[in-house]
């Protein structure tokens, strides 16, 4: 989908490069009908695409979900997710697991990718950016429930978790307890208590 109501909260939603993707679609004949439905052509999928330079200049996809009526869970996880410090300007480095039961459509992976990649040259405090990521999800794609678990690997010997969820998981999707391998080894695994 181009643009979802709602989008424009977030400090990394788009509020007008959907829009001028959408226009860059038609004017190259991804208008036509795809097997996705109407309006529902993925600009990354099958393509070759740069990776986008901020993460509010991201365009991320949406697929119809092949399940609907079904409560499931997806899982994303990016074990290597890395931004900038906003006060130093060093590397933070982090292991990003997100969980979300889909309604209508789905995130579609290579997109969330490039969005997660983005961050790369991103200066943000690990809060931001983990829930910055979530309610921009949360806005565009309008899953019935998403939570993010953010553990940000230690600089100064204090590591940070960051844990945000839209509200309880719905029945029968099948929250997974554990979120992060390296952290339930230890035992120590916050998002226990989050399902």
């Amino acid at each position: 989908m181009c643009h979802r109501p709602g989008a424009g909260k977030s400090p990394f939603s788009t509020n007008h490069k959907p829009q001028a993707a959408c226009r860059v679609r038609r004017r190259f004949g991804a208008r036509r009908e795809s097997r996705y439905g109407p309006g529902m052509t993925p600009l990354h999928l099958g393509q070759t695409s740069a990776l986008p330079a901020r993460p509010e200049d991201a365009v991320l996809d949406y697929v119809p979900n092949p399940r609907p009526g079904r409560p499931y869970l997806v899982r994303f996880t990016a074990p290597e997710f890395t931004s900038l410090c906003p006060v130093t300007g060093q590397p933070d480095f982090a292991h990003i697991v997100i969980d979300y039961a889909p309604a209508a459509t789905i995130v579609e992976s290579k997109s969330l990718k490039l969005f997660l990649g983005a961050f790369r040259n991103h200066s943000g405090f690990h809060e931001d950016c983990t829930v910055g990521i979530a309610e921009r999800l949360v806005a565009e794609m309008q899953p019935l429930w998403l939570r993010i678990g953010g553990y940000w690997y230690p600089r100064g010997g204090i590591p940070i978790d960051v844990f945000w969820q839209s509200g309880p998981p719905p029945e029968g999707c099948g929250c997974p307890i554990r979120a992060c391998p390296a952290i339930a080894a230890a035992g120590d695994d916050p998002l226990m208590t989050m399902v």
